[in-house]
């Protein structure tokens, strides 16, 4: 794990945090902190009612995680994941039991090179004190700019709730597909973005 300070990517549009914030990074097979965890389950499991341990993924172990911490807070925390050449995206919502299935992502359901390496935004999200600070920016460029590196990642896709399409095609990610509704969760706009 690292923060801001080594030769991590991290993305250039960023605001000037110093002194304020800490933003750090886990690659594949790095350490975790549980207050990263905390984080992911405080802002996008516990509000819809999912009991604690759902804000884990089976493969987090395999994926970038990014997030922005002041004085010990994890305030903003998001992860990128490699999507197996022979995957067309759709997952488990979650690792425990229940859990919906995502939709395959529409470019990825015919095999080509085209959009391979790819790599898969999930578990965004920002508590509310941090809002409006940029802070989600910041997670989403790092994800961006680490899966380019250390994944050689020429395509992105996500799954973002509605309520969150505004901010990703603000940073130029375009839909795809049709609309649909995650159970359990609600309505969700697939989206892309080619690196």
């Amino acid at each position: 794990m690292a923060d801001g300070e080594d030769t991590r990517q991290h993305g250039s549009s960023e605001p000037d945090l110093s002194n304020k914030y800490q933003v750090k990074v886990s690659l594949p097979g790095e350490e975790i902190p549980e207050s990263y965890f905390k984080c992911r389950y405080d802002v996008l499991r516990q509000p819809l009612g999912f009991p604690i341990g759902s804000e884990r993924l089976i493969d987090d172990s395999e994926a970038i995680h990014a997030w922005v911490e002041k004085e010990g807070l994890v305030l903003s925390v998001g992860r990128a994941h490699l999507i197996d050449e022979s995957s067309d995206g759709s997952a488990a919502d979650h690792a425990g039991p229940g859990a919906s299935i995502c939709p395959a992502f529409g470019p990825l359901q015919t095999k080509t090179t085209q959009n391979r390496p790819s790599i898969q935004i999930r578990q965004m999200g920002t508590r509310q004190q941090g809002r409006r600070q940029g802070l989600a920016s910041i997670v989403l460029s790092t994800l961006e700019a680490n899966s380019i590196q250390h994944f050689s990642a020429k395509t992105g896709f996500l799954q973002a709730r509605e309520a969150a399409f505004s901010f990703y095609h603000s940073q130029h990610w375009q839909m795809i597909d049709s609309p649909y509704v995650i159970e359990k969760i609600g309505p969700h706009h697939s989206m892309m973005k080619r690196f």
